[in-house]
Order: C-alpha cells, then sequence, then structure tokens
C-alpha cells in the first residue's frame, strides 16, 4: 500500500465509524407513518448543516488541516485532489439527499444520518485536536456550529423515525 493511500485510510477511519453509526441507525430505525412535517423539518435543519459543513470544509482547506491532521497523528499529510474531491463528493451528496427528502425515500436518511454523526464528532473533535497542539487548529472556529448542526440534525432525524418495528405504530 502506498504511503498516501496508507494516511488516507488511517486518517478517515473516525470517518468509517460514523458512517458505521449512520448505518446502524438507518436500519433499524424508519420513518413514522405521516412523518412528511417532520421529514421536511429534517430537510431544512440538513440543508443548513451542509451550508455549515461547506464553511468547515473552507475554513479546514484554507488553515491546511489536509497537512496538519495526518502529520499530527503520524501519517502522511494528504493531496489537496483528494481533501477536495472528498469534502466536495459529501457535500454534493449530502445537499441532493436534503434536496430529494421530500420523496420520502428511507435510502436517503443513511448520508444524512452520516451528516449529523460526522457533524457531531467534528463538534468534539477539532475542540480536543487544538487542546492537543495548545492552540488553534485547522478547523476549529467552524467545528463548533458544525458540532450545534450535528446535534439538531439527530434530533429531527430521530424526532421523523422510530425503531423499526413500532415505526407503523407512531
Amino acid at each position: 500500500m502506498s504511503r498516501q493511500l496508507a494516511s488516507v485510510t488511517l486518517g478517515t477511519l473516525g470517518l468509517d465509524v460514523a458512517l458505521l453509526i449512520a448505518l446502524w441507525l438507518t436500519l433499524s430505525r424508519a420513518p413514522t407513518r405521516g412523518a412528511g412535517a417532520r421529514l421536511e423539518r429534517v430537510r431544512r435543519v440538513a440543508a443548513a448543516a451542509v451550508a455549515l459543513q461547506l464553511v468547515h470544509f473552507l475554513e479546514e482547506w484554507h488553515s491546511g488541516f489536509h497537512v496538519r491532521f495526518p502529520q499530527l497523528v503520524g501519517l502522511a499529510p494528504w493531496s489537496s485532489e483528494f481533501f477536495v474531491a472528498f469534502n466536495a463528493a459529501w457535500l454534493v451528496v449530502w445537499a441532493a439527499c436534503a434536496a430529494l427528502l421530500r420523496a420520502e425515500r428511507p435510502a436517503l436518511l443513511l448520508p444524512l444520518w452520516f451528516l449529523a454523526v460526522a457533524s457531531l464528532a467534528n463538534g468534539v473533535a477539532h475542540p480536543l485536536l487544538a487542546a492537543a497542539v495548545r492552540g488553534y487548529f485547522p478547523g476549529l472556529w467552524s467545528s463548533l456550529a458544525v458540532g450545534a448542526a450535528g446535534v439538531f440534525l439527530l434530533r429531527a432525524l430521530a424526532a421523523a423515525t422510530a425503531p423499526r418495528r413500532s415505526a407503523l405504530r407512531a
């Protein structure tokens, strides 16, 4: 495995965990009967979370997160191309799912659960990284708003869904 591929693979393991949690939430919960209004709230909160993630990505990009984070954990810096493509791809997926959520397709919830969990993780991880370096760490300022958006999105998703065995009773 190349040094760059190893760095990307190991450096994004936290997001892999967030994606597994999102998959579990998607498989274990379903939209409740008549969840249209609640899903509309999810859509609005998700749109705001995506906008904040864009701001967060821009802060990370301009302050060198793709170089400083991998180096902090003993990995090779990530290429600019990878960092931009990775973030742009997720921003597009999240925006599309938020826009299409009116269709009430449960599969659209997986990326939104991931957005919520990853946003919350960002809100915790960036202040911890700043504490580890005893100063500013790329992405710190916007991570606070992103973390809050994650909490609001988790709450909205939880209100629009229920455990699968009782989803139709709600």
